[in-house]
């Protein structure tokens, strides 16, 4: 009795020991009882399973990083571009990730490649170009709605690598150039014509007041000769000038 005692202490210890199972803090446990899964999760730590009754499937909770290979896409407006995207998910429900879809990250990566495709291609180039925010909503939106019943969770979407026919780089490389001119251009003619409307109103009051147009010559000789190295000759009217300027002093004296 005692040796058959012992075998069987032994045995116990070996089941116990074959029913043990570690589970890590980013991982949780799915129970299979003869088939038919378990609706207790198991959580993080160490855990027990009836060994050949029960079977456990971990699923990691972590947040995975889904990489879109790029793909020729014909958008609305006729034009061929090569999109690559990028896709952050996580798994929300573990026993629905086991039990609805049977390689989770295989359809998760091959409904993202479509839904990427189909919406880019719904686009013209300038919405792809400048609406990419947009673009990556109803790309998540619709990746939300199918990987639901799946148990997943999408965090975010991004498209991040555009490639244009080099034809398409020239000629949007050319519209910015003539985009470039055309505001120069527009500048150069909005200054021409503050510069025409000041003239005009110092033209008034010259016409107004005369001896500004005396005073204005006097000043321009003034700055000549701080260069000490011009020749001035007075014309004959400067005597004219400085008679006129020493009678409007006195009058305003």
């Amino acid at each position: 009795m005692g040796f058959i005692g012992f075998i069987v202490a032994i045995l116990v210890i070996i089941t116990i020991l074959a029913g043990l199972r570690i589970i890590t803090q980013y991982e949780r446990g799915v129970v299979f009882r003869l088939g038919k899964v378990r609706p207790v999760i198991k959580e993080p730590g160490l855990r027990v399973i009836i060994p050949y009754i029960d079977q456990m499937r971990k699923v990691s909770l972590r947040i995975v990083t889904l990489p879109i290979e790029s793909q020729k896409i014909i958008t609305k407006d006729n034009v061929s571009i090569g999109v690559a995207a990028v896709a952050y998910y996580k798994i929300a429900d573990p026993i629905r990730s086991i039990v609805e879809i049977e390689n989770v990250v295989s359809a998760t990566y091959q409904i993202a490649q479509t839904t990427v495709r189909n919406i880019v291609g719904q686009s013209t180039l300038d919405e792809v170009l400048s609406d990419t925010v947009i673009i990556n909503q109803k790309i998540k939106g619709i990746l939300e709605e199918v990987t639901a019943k799946w148990g997943i969770y999408v965090n975010t979407v991004e498209v991040k690598d555009i490639q244009l026919p080099d034809s398409m780089q020239r000629a949007m490389a050319k519209q910015a150039e003539a985009e470039r001119e055309k505001r120069a251009k527009i500048i150069a003619a909005e200054g021409e014509a503050l510069s025409a409307a000041k003239l005009g109103e110092a033209a008034d009051i010259i016409a107004a007041h005369p001896i500004a147009l005396q005073l204005r010559n006097l000043q321009v000789l003034n700055d000549i000769a701080v260069e000490k190295n011009s020749t001035i000759i007075f014309p004959a009217q400067f005597m004219d000038t400085v008679a006129s300027v020493k009678e409007f002093m006195m009058k305003e004296h």
